[in-house]
């Protein structure tokens, strides 16, 4: 057990500073006028960083869980609570290639236990599919019913405020995944409870399109990969291991009855020396293989993602670029030896025991001969700590590696600080929108703003022109701040910012429906589908999260009953329901099926319902009412179609051609 100091400690996802911004740093950002893009980080603080985690009870508590779920294989997993902290580790003791003769089949990953995962992506055509190893997700499948309900409770607990999953060698694996379940499904019910996951000698888990959607995600900073520098296990998957499957099953029997109890690997089928040279041989040919640009470099595929916190006898050094990733296993391993890469998968425990005061140690020894810059320092603390020291071509390679991803730029809050002027300067557009609005509502026509709007033609007038310009450069303003978040140019919270939440759904709540009017009035939903399945841009979904997610100041939540109606419909895609109703009741007066057209009756039954709401409780616009908008004219189309059908049903024999499905009203 911890102390009691640390009972109460908050587990925060984490991020290295020096690699969140270093992925795609030259893509120029068009509103970050004046911005020295060429300027680069001063600091080196990948050690920093590990030795920071290596000063709190995260390592020990999580290795001393993970210990105990190996010592009990029949159990899928066990829970501990510390304070408001609750720990879960999964038992390493499993197999996980199953019939699988070369252990590297992947299979597509959309969704865990019925909770959708990465909502927000859409892939592109061409597009690689966000792909896992199947074994491993077969594994996590058949385990994912003994420990959901459990983890549903241990979240639900009020008492709950940080959960730390974790899980050694294939534990580590099923450990990922219930991480991305739960992340997911805390997202969807917005709970404030942070997540950690933390891993000890895992396999490689997906693709790359899986490592970049993470990143997308910005969930990279909620995983904790903990890789020594010799084990093989975490680059295994670098090499295609077809003709080694015996031996390999050899070495996971050998490595789970090791885990089990330590006398009972001297049970397994020894593995000859060899065999081990054969397989040590495989993995550093492809993942040196793996490092290499060029005509020399080999497709890999399986990619690293979140952070990787290599450790050695030395110290601890956090990365999280894959680049980097990549090439610091492979120079680490380069130091390794068949024997110690099989023996070292067993050893976390005493990497974790020897960090703290193995940390204290190198401090001292560094202190004569620390360069005068911190850049190069850090780089300095970095190669000793990664155990690489004495191999000079390692270094000079190392070096090179962490330099290329070292972060180019202004840092993300002075990113955030010139987005704010950035902003300033598109608030204008948005004003002329909000003038435009006002003007239509006016009107003697009694159409409205979202009907003005699509009923325009080549010939409007040039206000109509400029309000379209003007939606068209708040769009541009809005995708690239999504592309900057999702490239870690901005501060990690800045999604949870009032001054950017409630700007950006003012934005939603009065340029989407101008969205919707320009979808259908140019017909758009008759070749791609209506637009809430196929034509909603990826940021208001995006928004709608960061508004779902909000923390609501005490005093001021949002059920309030309104005096008068809203300024703006609070649902953005109201007119888009309104389109998608009026197509229901046109299906209504052809269709013949009885099955097809009584669901049609309950979905047209269920918007009327929902509309009546919105409207009751004022959160329309008061456009929404106007005799000639789109929705009072549904309203009035319904009412007669109802008035139809009750004749109907009154006088069945006069009908029927109309219950036929042959006279339209």
């Amino acid at each position: 057990m911890v102390a009691n100091s640390s009972s109460s400690l908050k587990v925060l996802p984490f991020q290295s500073p020096q690699d969140s911004n270093v992925r795609n740093h030259k893509v120029k950002n068009h509103y970050s006028l004046g911005m020295a893009t060429n300027e680069a980080s001063p600091f080196e603080s990948r050690e920093m960083l590990a030795t920071f985690v290596s000063s709190t009870p995260l390592l020990s508590e999580s290795w001393r869980l993970c210990s105990q779920a190996n010592a009990t294989p029949f159990r899928s997993f066990v829970a501990e609570r510390v304070g408001a902290a609750v720990y879960v580790a999964f038992s390493g003791v499993h197999m996980a290639g199953g019939s699988d003769p070369n252990w590297r089949n992947l299979a597509p990953l959309d969704s865990i236990g019925g909770v959708p995962l990465f909502p927000s992506r859409r892939r592109k055509e061409g597009e690689e599919p966000v792909m896992v190893h199947a074994g491993m997700l077969n594994l996590f499948s058949t385990l994912f019913n003994s420990f959901q309900n459990q983890m549903l409770e241990i979240v639900g607990n009020k008492d709950t405020k940080s959960v730390v999953i974790t899980g050694h060698s294939i534990g580590g694996a099923t450990a990922s995944l219930c991480t991305l379940w739960l992340l997911s499904y805390l997202q969807f019910i917005s709970s404030s409870v942070s997540i950690l996951c933390i891993t000890y000698g895992a396999p490689l888990l997906g693709n790359e399109s899986f490592s970049q959607t993470i990143f997308k995600e910005r969930w990279g900073c909620n995983f904790c990969h903990v890789v020594s520098r010799h084990d093989i296990m975490p680059r295994l998957l670098f090499a295609p291991i077809t003709s080694l499957t015996t031996q390999l099953n050899c070495l996971l029997q050998f490595w789970h009855l090791s885990m089990t109890s330590p006398d009972f690997g001297k049970l397994a089928n020894q593995i000859s020396d060899k065999e081990k040279a054969k397989l040590f041989t495989a993995v550093m040919d492809y993942l040196e293989a793996a490092t290499q640009d060029g005509e020399t470099s080999v497709p890999t595929l399986f990619h690293p993602f979140g952070n990787y916190f290599f450790v050695s006898e030395e110290g601890a050094v956090c990365v999280d670029s894959p680049a980097a990733i990549i090439k610091m296993m492979h120079l680490m391993f380069a130091t390794s030896s068949p024997a110690s890469s099989i023996e070292d998968h067993l050893k976390y425990g005493d990497y974790v025991n020897k960090l703290s005061s193995q940390t204290l140690y190198q401090s001292n020894s560094m202190q004569g001969n620390i360069p005068d810059s911190s850049y190069e320092a850090g780089l300095e603390l970095v190669i000793q700590s990664s155990g690489i020291a004495n191999q000079e071509s390692a270094i000079i390679s190392a070096k090179e590696c962490l330099k290329t991803t070292r972060r180019m730029g202004p840092p993300p809050t002075l990113n955030a600080a010139t987005l704010a002027v950035s902003l300033s300067k598109v608030v204008p557009y948005r004003a002329q929108i909000e003038w435009y609005k006002t003007w239509c509502d006016e009107q003697d026509d009694q159409m409205g703003y979202y009907d003005s709007f699509k009923s325009r033609d080549a010939s409007s007038s040039k206000r109509d022109m400029k309000v379209n310009i003007n939606r068209c450069k708040l769009a541009r303003f809005w995708n690239n701040v999504i592309d900057m978040l999702e490239r870690g140019e901005l501060p990690h919270d800045f999604d949870k910012r009032s001054k950017w939440i409630n700007t950006s759904h003012f934005y939603k709540l009065l340029v989407e429906p101008l969205d919707i009017a320009e979808y259908y009035g140019k017909g758009m939903h008759r070749t791609k589908g209506h637009y809430m399945q196929h034509g909603r841009e990826r940021r208001y979904e995006i928004f709608d999260r960061w508004w779902k997610d909000r923390t609501v100041t005490a005093g001021r939540e949002e059920n309030k009953e309104r005096s008068k109606f809203a300024s703006l419909t609070q649902d953005s895609c109201f007119w888009a329901r309104v389109e998608e109703a009026r197509d229901w009741l046109n299906c209504v007066r052809s269709e013949r099926d009885p099955n097809k057209l009584a669901l049609l009756w309950d979905k047209i039954e269920n918007f009327e319902k929902y509309a009546m709401k919105l409207i009751e409780n004022k959160e329309v616009s008061i456009d929404v009412l106007f005799k000639n908008s789109s929705y009072s004219i549904w309203v009035e189309d319904l009412r007669e179609l109802k008035q139809l059908k009750a004749k109907v049903q009154r006088l069945p024999h006069q009908f029927t051609g109309f219950l036929d499905g042959e006279v339209v009203p």
